[in-house]
């Protein structure tokens, strides 16, 4: 399956426009799509999520009452927070809840340390790889958020897009380089970043693939960007939302078998004799059973206390009986 995790909103997006890219990007090869909502810190107490529910009904050009609906992908809600300040990431776990995947933009490098080290609500580091960036990408920072789970974010739309220009892409491609070599190419997932009413940008998987080799990514890890990365994400994004703290997701329950039956729903005469055995253990536990005297019933075996007093009350007639006969 291919993904494509960042395709920009804003309330001023048309239907049209954004049916156009989603039908594009089925038809490239795209399997799910997220739409991006970009939000500023410090974010406010209640969260809504504003975008769209799809699938949406589009247009039908055609005469024909049996035409097949035009195939979308499957679709997700994203939001990008970006922050200049870790103080001002209070509310990203409410954000986390009202989308299905959150993303952070750091604008500073302290903003940077704090997104690879200690956030843990965000899956996502995104950058502007158009502009100069005002940190460095350290290999030991980059490293520490993929150990964390975390990925970065390449947006190829920003430097293929029409309004981009020549200082803009030659940023992007150093940016770029620069990220390959401090995460060695791994924990990178490559998105459009193409706007809805830019669908030009949107370029098919090999055309992809074709870009990030320009720009020293290798085909195998290109091929995980577009592919096992973003689905990690996903599936993760999903487990911490749906299972139980974030560890165990019950997917489904087996159905059981016809003619099994359940525990509780065996034979009386199992049941009855389960019942019969307990009620022995509790005799015995509580010293029922015995005969009068301290004896015991037939069938149950001697104790030590009780077979001492049996050999001794034998040892006393024995010497009573000598003693009579002397």
């Amino acid at each position: 399956m291919l993904y494509d995790l960042n395709i920009p909103w804003s309330p001023s997006t048309s239907t049209a426009d954004l049916e156009l890219i989603l039908r594009l990007s089925a038809q490239l090869g795209y399997n799910v799509v997220a739409l991006n909502h970009s939000l500023q810190a410090p974010l406010p107490f209640k969260i809504e999520n504003p975008l769209p529910k799809l699938p949406l009904q589009a247009p039908t050009t055609s005469t024909t009452k049996d035409a097949a609906p035009p195939r979308i992908p499957t679709v997700l809600h994203r939001a990008t927070v970006s922050f200049s300040d870790p103080s001002q990431n209070q509310q990203l776990r409410k954000a986390a809840m009202a989308y299905d995947i959150l993303a952070m933009r750091p604008q500073t490098e302290k903003a940077f340390q704090a997104a690879c080290l200690t956030v843990e609500e965000a899956s996502i580091i995104s950058l502007d790889m158009t502009a100069r960036l005002p940190f460095n990408l350290r290999p030991k920072s980059c490293m520490a958020a993929i150990e964390r789970g975390l990925h970065f974010e390449i947006g190829y739309g920003q430097a293929i897009a029409p309004d981009a220009d020549a200082r803009a892409r030659a940023h992007f491609a150093g940016n770029v380089a620069q990220l390959v070599r401090a995460t060695r190419g791994r924990g990178i997932i490559v998105s459009s970043e193409a706007a809805p009413a830019m669908a030009m940008a949107l370029r098919p998987p090999a055309d992809v693939l074709n870009l990030l080799a320009v720009w020293g990514l290798s085909p195998e890890r290109g091929r995980e960007a577009l592919g096992s990365n973003p689905r990690a994400v996903v599936a993760n994004e999903g487990i911490k939302r749906r299972g139980f703290r974030g560890v165990v997701d019950i997917v489904s329950v087996a159905d059981r078998p016809e003619g099994e039956k359940r525990p509780d729903e065996n034979d009386g005469q199992a049941t009855e004799s389960t019942t019969i055995g307990k009620k022995d253990n509790k005799k015995r536990k509580n010293g029922e059973g015995n005969s009068t005297g301290g004896g015991t019933g037939e069938g149950q075996p001697l104790s030590k206390r009780q077979a001492k007093k049996l050999k001794l009350a034998a040892l006393r007639e024995k010497a009573e009986e000598k003693g009579s006969r002397s």
